[in-house]
C-alpha cells in the first residue's frame, strides 16, 4: 500500500490564528496516509509550498504528547516561502494508529517511519523541524539515514538535556486526562504549560486544548495520544544523555546547517546544554526566544525570524 493523499480544507478557527496575514491558499493541506513497516497506518498533514520557487521541503515532527496541529500556523507561513511542508502525527499520536506494542514507541522506530514516509512521497532530501522529541528523532535520522537530511532546526532539545525538565513531563505524561468540556481543557493545558508560557491568555489555551484533545463516543474530551507512549519516560529508559545520543547530535551539527532554538525559560535545555551543543558543533545557529519555556511554537518573533533566515541559507 501507497501513499492516499485527500485534499482537506484546513481553514478553521482552531488551526489558524485570527490575525494571519498569509494567503489563503497557504491555509490549505491535504491529509496523508501511509504504511509503516510494521504495517500502522500513520497520518501527515501536507502544506502545498506557494509563492516563490520551489525549494527543499519541510518535515515537521512534534513532541512526546503532542500531534501535527502543533504546526498549523508554523507549516503555512513556511508553505508560503515556496516550500512543501509535511507535518507528521508520530505513532501513537493524533490521527496515527496506536502500536499494539508499547516497545515500539522509541525514536528508532520513529526514525524508520519518516523514512518510509519521505520514501513514498518520493523525498530524497529535507529541511527538518524537530520539537523536543521531534529534535531527537531528526538526530537519530542523522545516524540512520543522513542523506535526508539538508538541513535542521532543533527546538529546544539536544543530546544532552536537563533531569529537571524529564521530571517535570514525567508528572503529566501518559495520565490519561479526561475532560467533560472545552472549558475544562483548556484549564489542564494552563496549568501544565503556564510556567513555560507565562503570558499565554485563555484564547490561546483554548487553542492548545483542541489540537490536544478529541471527543470520543461517550461526548468527553481524550487526549490524542496512547498514554504508552510515556512508558519510557516513566520507567527510567529515557536518560538526559547517552554516547548514541552525542553520536547523533554531532553527526548532524557538524555535517548539516543546523539552528537551535531555545527558550530562555526553558528547563529541558538550560543554559548549560545549550553551551554543550554550541561548544560540540561551533557552526551550528542559534536563536533564543524570551519569556517562553519548553519548546517555543516557533511563532514567536525571534523565532520565525531565525527560521526565515534559515531556510534562505537552505535551497
Amino acid at each position: 500500500m501507497g501513499v492516499q493523499v485527500h485534499e482537506h480544507d484546513g481553514v478553521h478557527a482552531a488551526h489558524f490564528p485570527p490575525a494571519a496575514n498569509e494567503a489563503q491558499a497557504a491555509r490549505q493541506f491535504n491529509d496523508v496516509s501511509y504504511l509503516s513497516d510494521d504495517g500502522l497506518t500513520l497520518y501527515a498533514r501536507d502544506y502545498p509550498g506557494h509563492g516563490g520557487r520551489a525549494r527543499l521541503p519541510v518535515i515537521c515532527i512534534h513532541g512526546l504528547t503532542r500531534n501535527s496541529g502543533d504546526f498549523d500556523e508554523l507549516a503555512p507561513w513556511i508553505a508560503s516561502l515556496g516550500r512543501r511542508v509535511l507535518a507528521l502525527d508520530v505513532r501513537g499520536r493524533g490521527q496515527s494508529a496506536r502500536d499494539p506494542d508499547p516497545a515500539h514507541y522509541n525514536p528508532v522506530v520513529y526514525a524508520g517511519d519518516v523514512i518510509k514516509l519521505a520514501h513514498d512521497l518520493g523525498i530524497e532530501r529535507a529541511v527538518f523541524v524537530g520539537t523536543s522529541m521531534g529534535g531527537i528523532i531528526t538526530m537519530t535520522l542523522a545516524l540512520r539515514r543522513l542523506k535526508l537530511i539538508a538541513a535542521a532546526i532543533l527546538n529546544d532539545v539536544g543530546p544532552v538535556i536537563s533531569q529537571k525538565g524529564l521530571s517535570r513531563i514525567a508528572t503529566y505524561a501518559g495520565k490519561g486526562a479526561t475532560m467533560l468540556n472545552w472549558e475544562q481543557a483548556a484549564e489542564y493545558m494552563r496549568d501544565i504549560n503556564q510556567p513555560a508560557f507565562p503570558s499565554n491568555d485563555m484564547g490561546e489555551w483554548n487553542k492548545w486544548a483542541r489540537r490536544a484533545f478529541s471527543e470520543n463516543d461517550a461526548g468527553h474530551l481524550v487526549l490524542r495520544y496512547d498514554p504508552n507512549i510515556a512508558l519510557p519516560l516513566q520507567n527510567g529508559k529515557l536518560k538526559p544523555s547517552s554516547w548514541t545520543s552525542r553520536l547523533a547530535f554531532r553527526r548532524l551539527a557538524r555535517n548539516r546547517p543546523t539552528l537551535l532554538v531555545r527558550g530562555s525559560l526553558s528547563d529541558l535545555v538550560e543554559p548549560e546544554q545549550a553551551s554543550y551543543m554550541q561548544r560540540a558543533a561551533p557552526r551550528m545557529q542559534y536563536a533564543e526566544v524570551p519569556g517562553v519555556g519548553h519548546a517555543p511554537m516557533l511563532t514567536e518573533a525571534p523565532a520565525r525570524q531565525a527560521i526565515e533566515r534559515f531556510l534562505a541559507q537552505v535551497d
